[in-house]
């Protein structure tokens, strides 16, 4: 059978761009739908835009793994296309002594992950390095840095076009179909309305991951993860900066929690914080200023509410709920749902923005391309 495209991508953002640019390499011709009217307009928009080194996550976990390798291929991209990054450095700190063995801890677990160029640190040297830091204790992470998110995609997304694939904006997946000699008829919606023939589907829609899954006919409905909404608002400082390198306490439950960077344009700021949510509100509530004021002493004392303006909110796809251990990504190929030819990506959620192209690359592998 002759299809109208070799393998079509649902999903815009910096890991359906991955996928759509590791399939592009391997000679496939692809389409990437995305629904809104600009690429990267959900979770990659309104995320930190920190290239995670890959220190916190489980032995053998598909976050660890893809997270150091994509780091590594991450940088070597954003060098070659002169892309925006900077490789500042972080500093995983201890601002109390009882803190000291959570980050010895979080050592151990980077240097099974593989992370490199590691340091222990006083909380002398720390602040040899950074005055400002309070810190009794403090691990220095010279792999991690920031970048920009969106030149990133855009990059990307003109790969994508260079190797004769189409990214389509305004195009929602209505639902999709397998054909019965392989492959799959998948109708998108929008003023450009249309339905199209593709070999291979990969999903990789973030937020709407779930939804996306339930259009698929045939996907068996238990097999998908139940989903839910984590919210995290970011506040800026006004006035100079306190700091170049990043600067993570100890993690909270369910994520990273509340650090510092300086942005690109030499601002900082602070987030996100995580409190679920039923929908998608992306209000920052100004009277958290004082909340993250006391928190942000912890490890800069002085800090004054009065500087902090909110910022923007951002939204992560977990696949846990409030106070439940937090899993693993979860791509569903045939071995899960049983349909030859679909990859479906769930629980994308940091750092899978580090870890895109390195999942773009297994998503092909799975799918034998």
């Amino acid at each position: 059978m002759t299809f109208d495209f070799d393998a079509t991508v649902v999903g815009a953002g910096a890991v359906g761009l991955a996928c759509g640019r590791a399939l592009s390499k391997r000679g496939l011709t692809v389409l990437v739908l995305e629904k809104e009217a600009h690429i990267g307009q959900g979770v990659s928009s309104r995320n930190s835009e920190v290239i995670h080194g890959g220190l916190y996550y489980p032995t053998g976990s598909l976050k660890a793994r893809a997270c150091v390798e994509g780091r590594r291929l991450l940088y070597a991209f954003l060098e070659s296309r002169k892309v925006d990054h900077w490789k500042c450095g972080k500093l995983v700190v201890a601002p109390e002594e009882a803190e000291v063995a959570r980050i010895e801890a979080i050592f151990r677990q980077a240097s099974t992950n593989g992370v490199e160029g590691l340091e222990h640190l006083t909380g002398e040297q720390a602040r040899a390095l950074e005055p400002a830091l309070n810190a009794h204790a403090a691990i220095l992470s010279p792999e991690s840095g920031v970048f920009d998110s969106h030149g990133y995609m855009l990059a990307l997304q003109g790969e994508i076009e260079d190797a004769g694939g189409s990214v389509v904006v305004s195009a929602p997946l209505e639902g999709a179909e397998p054909l019965a000699s392989g492959g799959f008829s998948i109708r998108v919606g929008g003023e450009g309305a249309m339905t199209v023939t593709s070999r291979l589907l990969v999903t990789a829609p973030g937020l709407s991951a779930q939804m996306v899954a339930r259009s698929i006919e045939g996907y068996p409905a238990p097999l998908i993860p139940e989903g839910h909404f984590g919210k995290g608002v970011y506040f800026r400082l006004t006035g100079p900066a306190p700091f170049n390198r990043l600067i993570y306490p100890p993690p909270i439950a369910g994520a990273l929690g509340t650090h510092y960077r300086k942005d690109l344009g030499g601002q900082g700021v602070f987030g996100p914080d995580l409190a679920f949510v039923e929908i998608e509100d992306y209000a920052v509530d100004p009277d958290k200023r004082d909340v993250f004021a006391h928190y942000i002493r912890r490890f800069r004392a002085g800090v004054e509410a009065e500087r902090l303006v909110p910022d923007y909110a951002g939204i992560r796809p977990k696949l846990h709920g409030d106070g439940e251990e937090q899993p693993d990504f979860q791509l569903h190929g045939t071995e899960v749902h049983g349909l030859d030819g679909l990859m479906a990506l769930f629980g994308i959620e940091s750092p899978g923005l580090t870890s895109s192209l390195a999942l773009g690359e297994i998503v092909a592998d799975r799918l034998d391309v």
